[in-house]
Parts: C-alpha cells; sequence; structure tokens
C-alpha cells in the first residue's frame, strides 16, 4: 500500500520566483505561469528578489535586469555567490536585447535570456525546459 500511494502521490509543485516591476508585465507572467501549474511568488525590485529567493527557494527565478534596488545581473550574481540557492535556475526577460546585453545577463550566470516583448507559448516552453533540466 505504501509503495502505491507514493507512486500515485503527484509531484511536488515546482516554484517560479517573478522579480519585475512593471505591474502589468508581472500580472500577464503570474497568470501564464500559474496557469501552466506553478507556485508564483513575486518581487518587485533587487532586494526582494533576493530575499525572497532564500525564503520561498524556487526552481527559477524569472529575473528583469532594470529592477529598482540592484539591478537583474547584480541580482544574479549574487544568487550564483549563495550556497543556498546558487543552483537556481535564472531566466532573465528583460527589453535590453542587445548582445552585449545578453552576454553581460549570461556572464552573471544566468542560464536563458529572453527579451521583451516576449511570445507567451515560447516563455512557457522556456520555463519547462529550464525546470526539466534543473531536475536532472
Amino acid at each position: 500500500m505504501t509503495r502505491t500511494a507514493a507512486r500515485d502521490s503527484p509531484r511536488p509543485v515546482k516554484k517560479i520566483l517573478i522579480a519585475e516591476d512593471e505591474p502589468n508585465i508581472v500580472i500577464s507572467l503570474e497568470f501564464l505561469l500559474k496557469e501552466a501549474g506553478y507556485e508564483v511568488a513575486i518581487a518587485r525590485d533587487g532586494s526582494q528578489a533576493l530575499s525572497l529567493a532564500g525564503e520561498f527557494q524556487p526552481d527559477l527565478i524569472v529575473l528583469d535586469v532594470m529592477l529598482p534596488a540592484f539591478d537583474g545581473f547584480d541580482v544574479c550574481r549574487r544568487i550564483r555567490g549563495n550556497r543556498a540557492v546558487k543552483d537556481t535556475k535564472v531566466l532573465m526577460l528583460t527589453a535590453r536585447g542587445r548582445d552585449s546585453e545578453v552576454t553581460k545577463g549570461m556572464a552573471a550566470g544566468a542560464d536563458a535570456y529572453m527579451t521583451k516583448p516576449f511570445a507567451t507559448r515560447e516563455l512557457v516552453k522556456v520555463v519547462a525546459e529550464l525546470l526539466a533540466s534543473a531536475s536532472d
């Protein structure tokens, strides 16, 4: 009976932290990700993103570059330097799409980089791929 219960029990829900200060984008991302079955927390600036990363222990952080307090590059570097959350997947989602910005984001430790405006299906696909690679 224990075996059957364990096999039939649902997988734990993946947790995603959205670090974004633009209210309309937060609403859109939160809706999309909750609809896809994820547990979501919201940080509206870089400082809050860092503290929620430790408290919420997300599987993935969707991180805007242009945040108040600390920018996304700084947040990403600090995440990578924090032993408790350093392995968390980071998707940078930003209006800054120049090659130099993408390079800077990847150098800061981002696992993926998408530019705004984004296609909702593509975003959900990238999120699923990042979370699947985190499970491996």
